[in-house]
């Protein structure tokens, strides 16, 4: 997908069969030959690079314009390109458009089929413009709009997490670290965390869209054009922001597509931490929720079994995405300046984790939107492996004056005592809990209970009830 030069005339000599045809269409009198047949299948990119045909249109009806407005372009010219276009675009759209791997990429296969609709006017339109140019416009074109289509999809599922929020604010589970139970915490303070990553994976895309929101149109093949054209005025017509301001980087520049890859391969990795916990939540070992049947199978042998398969596809997916980022930077990492081939290999990366997003983003919604939760088993697993240690260290601290590090002391000497009893700490007695600190009292007992610890966690950004409710109504206002 590269075009050295504009404007190749069509060789004289008869050509001695189709795919010299094509070459000689292509590159002119340059070269006398035909392309091998294994030559075609490499180098052609209309197999993926169709789904560009919108863009790549949009792209040449801005230029057409522009061409007439400076009157590089006659009017009777512009007006036969610009309907030929409607056409074309109209065809493949209806699935009426025959592609053909001889004609490379989808650029040609417009500028093939509007040269038989309107004739020798079609070779005009590609006037002071290389497929160089063509193609970032366009992959920039259908990166914005993909942008633009996932964010609403992002937006979703932080509404599907904060519906869950808002209903579990005060439901009581384990906190864990090192996925040990480590402190309770809230169900609905647990998934807020992941609201908060959401907010950041729509930034990180909305940073991505402003900086590629520039065009390449009119850079040609690298070093600009000697036709008058108005750069402006085209970048205006695409809603672009403005032209980019170098025609070298224009045409080579990919780090839209890289940064494009990095922000959703850090999403995927969000989605997959989240997938890990509903796999983990599901099993019977935690019993913490239940997927219902729109987003689990069954087992071919095994009756009694519920997998969580969409969880775990979200998971897996991951590893593609992250692959696909890997990918392009690797093509792109020993490209000298400016147009290789290599560039071609852009594409595909792109579109895979387009479509994966556009599975995994609503699988993990519905999967929110569906799941039970089972809230006593919940907060019985909160009351265990000694969960409000570091509240009682606390309340040592802050009742007894003792410094942080003895109350740790004291704290750890109290679970190891409850842990040679087998009951928790607040199965211990006063006269137990005295005999390893004097000036413990009674009222130690209040905040061994896990609703509790949870109330108390009142400080901002804490799973206190209050304020995952206050979180939770910050993050709708925001939405």
């Amino acid at each position: 997908m590269t075009d050295e030069q504009s404007d190749d005339k069509v060789a004289d000599d008869k050509p001695a069969d189709d795919n010299q045809t094509a070459a000689n269409t292509l590159w002119g009198g340059r070269f006398a030959g035909g392309a091998s047949d294994i030559m075609q299948q490499i180098n052609a990119s209309i197999y993926f690079d169709r789904r560009f045909y919108r863009q790549d249109i949009a792209g040449s009806r801005a230029h057409c314009s522009m061409l007439v407005a400076q009157g590089i372009l006659t009017a009777d010219d512009g007006h036969a390109i610009l309907k030929g276009l409607d056409q074309i675009e109209a065809e493949i759209a209806a699935g009426r458009f025959e592609f053909d791997p001889v004609r490379e990429d989808i650029h040609m296969h417009v500028e093939a089929r509007l040269s038989e609709l309107i004739g020798e006017a079609a070779g005009r339109l590609h006037t002071a413009r290389s497929r160089n140019d063509q193609v970032a416009t366009d992959f920039r074109l259908w990166l914005r709009d993909e942008i633009d289509a996932l964010d609403p999809a992002l937006r979703r599922l932080q509404v599907a997490l904060l519906d869950r929020v808002e209903q579990h604010a005060d439901t009581v589970m384990p906190g864990f670290t090192h996925l040990q139970a480590a402190q309770p915490v809230t169900f609905g303070h647990h998934l807020m965390a992941y609201v908060e990553m959401l907010s950041r994976d729509r930034g990180r895309f909305a940073d991505c869209r402003r900086r590629l929101n520039e065009s390449p149109l009119g850079a040609a093949a690298l070093a600009g054009t000697s036709f008058p054209i108005d750069r402006v005025a085209t970048a205006s017509a695409l809603g672009f922001d403005r032209p980019m301001a170098n025609s070298m980087d224009a045409v080579s520049a990919r780090d839209f597509a890289m940064e494009y890859l990095a922000a959703a391969a850090i999403l995927s990795v969000h989605l997959s931490r989240l997938a890990e916990e509903l796999v983990n939540w599901a099993s019977a070992q935690f019993n913490f929720i239940s997927l219902g049947d729109g987003f689990t199978t069954g087992s071919s042998i095994m009756p009694q079994k519920r997998n969580p398969d969409a969880a775990e596809l979200v998971r897996a997916k991951a590893g593609r995405v992250i692959g696909d980022l890997t990918a392009l930077l690797v093509v792109m990492k020993g490209l000298p300046m400016t147009y290789s081939k290599d560039m071609q290999e852009d594409k595909e990366p792109v579109f895979e984790v387009a479509d994966t997003l556009a599975l995994t983003v609503p699988a993990m919604t519905g999967m929110l939107g569906d799941l039970v939760v089972k809230k006593e088993v919940m907060e019985a697993a909160a009351g265990q492996g000694f969960a409000t240690a570091t509240d009682l260290a606390d309340w040592l601290v802050r009742e007894l004056g003792l410094p942080f590090r003895r109350a740790h002391h004291v704290t750890g000497s109290l679970v190891k005592l409850a842990e040679d009893k087998g009951v928790d700490l607040d199965g211990l007695t006063l006269a137990d809990m005295q005999a390893v600190e004097g000036g413990i009292t009674k009222a130690v007992f209040a905040v061994l209970g896990v609703r509790n610890s949870v109330a108390s966690r009142l400080s901002l950004g804490g799973t206190a009830p209050a304020q995952v409710r206050a979180a939770a109504a910050k993050a709708r206002g925001e939405l």
